[in-house]
C-alpha cells in the first residue's frame, strides 16, 4: 500500500509533457476545423452559392427598383455583398464553437497538453479562411457583372485588408455569442436577429441619403457603411459623392474602418475570453 501512495505522489509531483508547440498546436486545431469541410462541402455553400445567390438577386431582381443616378448598381453593389459577408463570419465561428464545447470537442482538447488560447486562435484562422473563400468567389462572380478594381493592385490589396481586419473583429462576436449560448439554436436565433438588420441598415445596398435623418445617421455611423465605403474607394468604384455634411466615417473610411475593429476587439474580445473560460472551466 505504501509503494502504491509512494507512486501515486511521484507521478502528481512529476511535471506534465509541454506538448507541441503553441504553434504547431494552431496549425493542427485550423487542419482540424478545415477537415469538416472537405468531409462535408456542404458546409460551404454559405460562402459559394449563397454570395452568388445575393449577387445575383440584388443585381438583376432588386436592381431593377433600386435607383441611383448617374451609378452602375452592379459594381457598387458587390462591396456591400462582401461586407456583409465578412461580417457573417461571426456567424461560422459562434456556430462552430457552440457545437464543439456542447459535444465535448472542447473537453476532449482540456484533456490534452494543449494551450486553451489555441483552440480560440485555430476557430479565428478557419473562420477567415472560410469567408475568404466566400470574397473570393463573389471577386470572380463580380467580373461578370461589371465590377473591376480600378485604382491599382495596392490598393486593391488594401481593401481586401480592411475586409479580413473587419471580419477578425466580428470573429470575437461569434466567440462571445457561442460561448454564452447554449445551443445551435440559440446561436441562431441572436445572430440572425442582430447581424442581419445590421448588415442592411448601411449603405451596403441601398443610398442613405434618402433614408428619414435619424435612420440615415444611425447608417451612417454603421461600421458596415465604413466598410463598404472603403472598399469603393479603393476600388475605383463610381457612386454617389459623400455629402459634405455626412459623418467623419464616411469622409475617412479607411481610418473608420480600422478604428471600429480595433473598437470592436477592445470591447469584445475580454467579454469573449471570460465567457468562453467560464463556459469551459469545470
Amino acid at each position: 500500500m505504501s509503494t502504491a501512495t509512494d507512486a501515486i505522489a511521484i507521478d502528481r509531483a512529476a511535471p506534465k509533457p509541454e506538448g507541441a508547440s503553441r504553434l504547431r498546436q494552431i496549425l493542427t486545431l485550423v487542419r482540424r476545423n478545415l477537415t469538416h469541410i472537405k468531409r462535408q462541402p456542404e458546409m460551404l455553400t454559405d460562402v459559394t452559392i449563397q454570395p452568388i445567390m445575393f449577387v445575383l438577386l440584388f443585381a438583376f431582381v432588386f436592381g431593377g427598383s433600386i435607383e441611383i443616378p448617374g451609378v452602375d448598381y452592379k459594381p457598387w453593389l458587390l462591396p456591400g455583398i462582401m461586407a456583409q459577408t465578412i461580417a457573417f463570419s461571426s456567424f461560422i465561428v459562434a456556430i462552430g464553437l457552440n457545437t464543439d464545447i456542447g459535444k465535448g470537442m472542447v473537453d476532449r482538447l482540456r484533456s490534452l497538453p494543449i494551450q486553451r488560447s489555441s483552440i480560440l486562435i485555430s476557430r479565428s484562422i478557419a473562420a477567415l479562411i472560410h469567408s475568404s473563400i466566400g470574397v473570393a468567389v463573389m471577386s470572380v462572380t463580380g467580373l461578370f457583372i461589371g465590377w473591376r478594381i480600378n485604382e491599382g493592385i495596392g490598393r486593391g490589396l488594401l481593401a481586401y485588408a480592411l475586409l479580413l481586419l473587419f471580419g477578425f473583429a466580428m470573429i470575437w462576436i461569434g466567440i462571445l455569442v457561442g460561448s454564452a449560448m447554449r445551443s445551435v439554436e440559440a446561436v441562431n436565433g441572436l445572430m440572425f436577429t442582430t447581424i442581419f438588420p445590421i448588415t442592411f441598415l448601411s449603405n451596403a445596398f441601398a443610398r442613405t441619403d434618402v433614408m428619414p435623418s435619424w435612420l440615415r445617421t444611425v447608417a451612417e455611423w454603421n461600421p458596415i457603411s465604413a466598410l463598404s465605403q472603403a472598399l469603393r474607394d479603393n476600388w475605383g468604384i463610381a457612386g454617389i459623392p459623400v455629402r459634405a455634411d455626412a459623418p467623419w466615417p464616411l469622409h475617412n473610411p479607411e481610418l473608420a474602418t480600422i478604428i471600429w475593429s480595433l473598437a470592436i476587439t477592445a470591447v469584445i474580445a475580454p467579454l469573449a475570453l471570460r465567457a468562453f473560460n467560464s463556459r469551459t472551466t469545470d
